[in-house]
């Protein structure tokens, strides 16, 4: 099994020398084994190992003994155990998403977190997922309507995300564990019916591998490699395609773009509209196929399209470009003003303008002295950051003793008019204003020497940089 797990792991470029894995440890039968190997094949493939444990505030007393078991393990096995603690339930009502998705949001940035300790070193993601989870992905992905990406995404390896054992099934791990009495321990919610996921688990794969063909899941695997080369190869000629057409902040398609094969525009859109939105949740074929549509309708047709972004049948093209719509942020009501959650690192798009990031280490480099770019000492923003402007009870450090001022008089004492007081961006985190855009920033968040990592924000407003 060891041999087998290394091949696959030099076979798909997981780690090189002297890199760091993270691992992903729910305490759970796949994780376990995955931690394991990972521990075995450390000084074989020379890279260093720790863990990541997430508590996801819902399980009550069986998540913490999830953590315990998690600590206690790593504590004997001598692996440095990173443990982080979210209030899921809480967060989605927050957030205004699925308690599911607000779980796969709060694990990104706990990886995120636990990466920041180990910034001299290259590292890596170990998820431990299998060949019935790719099946059941597939399944689910599938079922609610998906082109090839959907039908690939889970790949061996994906950018810093790595899943070492993703070759093996799960009686293969079951095999494993019982044969060298690997602890573990059960998470209850997999055993219920209650999500979708486990219904394709306990239901639909096992129908497939036992009235159709016993290596359904192996041959589902081997299909998604397939699909997985041809997206790759889709993507390419897609992003090759729509750079063709790209004039400064938008994309002008001509009838050039539209003599071209369908499935070559379809890509060409997907790699402009993620490009524009900085993101690509909630864009769907849809969208794609309304875009194609417009250019056979009259000169002056508009469709809206999510993340603020436009297309307009123009006369000689169809033209795509952002307009910074409000369908990208919640609603504002009387006590609560619009918000939108920054990507860290990358773009965000909205009414208030567009903040750009990234995300560094911090090695005595002069810093940035200009009115729309600062930075900010990334270690100590413990949550996601979000623009959007004032509301009450809105303070701001003022100095290195944690003094406070609220935002209102700190907006009278910089001479900011009233009547542009409840339109000027701030950078925020919950309460706390970490910038308000164009003045001053936190003396919480200011680079000192003992800071590690860095966040860079740069701020264009509306529709023209500033």
């Amino acid at each position: 099994m060891y041999r087998r797990i290394a091949g696959y792991m030099k076979e798909n470029h997981m780690t090189e020398a002297g890199y760091t894995v993270l691992a992903g440890v729910s305490g759970g039968s796949d994780s376990m084994l995955m931690l394991t190997i990972l521990r075995e094949l450390q000084k074989p493939l020379d890279f260093k190992l720790a863990a990541v444990h997430v508590h996801h505030g819902i399980r009550g007393q069986e998540a913490d003994r999830d953590r315990a078991f998690v600590e206690q393990i790593c504590e004997e096995w001598g692996i440095p155990c990173h443990v982080f603690h979210y209030d899921v339930p809480a967060l989605s009502r927050k957030w205004k998403l699925g308690e599911e998705e607000t779980g796969r949001l709060v694990r990104r940035e706990a990886f995120e977190k636990a990466a920041h300790s180990y910034t001299d070193q290259k590292v890596r993601i170990a998820l431990a997922h299998n060949q019935e989870d790719l099946a059941e992905t597939m399944l689910h992905n599938l079922c609610r309507g998906t082109g090839l990406r959907g039908l690939c995404t889970m790949r061996p390896t994906a950018e810093k995300i790595i899943r070492p054992i993703l070759c093996l099934n799960r009686g293969e791990i079951a095999d494993f564990l019982e044969k060298y009495q690997i602890p573990h321990i059960q998470d209850s919610t997999n055993l219920c019916d209650e999500y979708t996921r486990n219904r394709i688990r306990h239901h639909i794969l096992p129908a497939l591998e036992q009235g159709i063909n016993p290596k359904a899941t192996a041959h589902m695997a081997e299909t998604a490699f397939r699909l997985s080369q041809a997206e790759d190869y889709l993507t390419a000629q897609g992003t090759e395609l729509a750079e063709k057409f790209y004039r400064e902040g938008r994309y002008c398609f001509t009838e050039e773009f539209f003599g071209t094969p369908e499935i070559l525009q379809i890509y060409a859109l997907q790699q402009a509209m993620e490009k524009l939105a900085g993101k690509r949740k909630d864009i769907t074929s849809v969208h794609y196929q309304k875009l194609c549509n417009l250019w056979n309708m009259q000169t002056g047709r508009k469709i809206n399209l999510p993340y603020g972004m436009e297309a307009e049948r123009r006369y000689t093209e169809v033209d795509l470009h952002v307009t910074y719509s409000e369908d990208i942020c919640e609603k504002k009501t009387s006590d609560q003003p619009a918000e939108q959650r920054i990507l860290v690192p990358g773009d965000t798009i909205g009414p208030l303008g567009r903040i750009h990031t990234e995300v560094f280490l911090y090695d005595g480099q002069k810093i940035e002295e200009k009115k729309y770019t600062k930075w900010l000492d990334y270690d100590r923003i413990i949550k996601y950051p979000c623009i959007r402007t004032r509301k009450t009870g809105d303070y701001i450090v003022i100095n290195s003793k944690g003094d406070r001022k609220k935002i209102n008089r700190c907006m009278i004492d910089e001479k900011i008019p009233a009547d542009r007081r409840n339109q000027v961006p701030l950078i925020a985190v919950e309460d706390e204003i970490l910038w308000i855009i164009g003045s001053r920033i936190s003396e919480r968040y200011k680079i000192t020497p003992c800071t590690r990592m860095v966040l860079a924000l740069t701020y264009q407003g509306g529709n023209k940089n500033e």
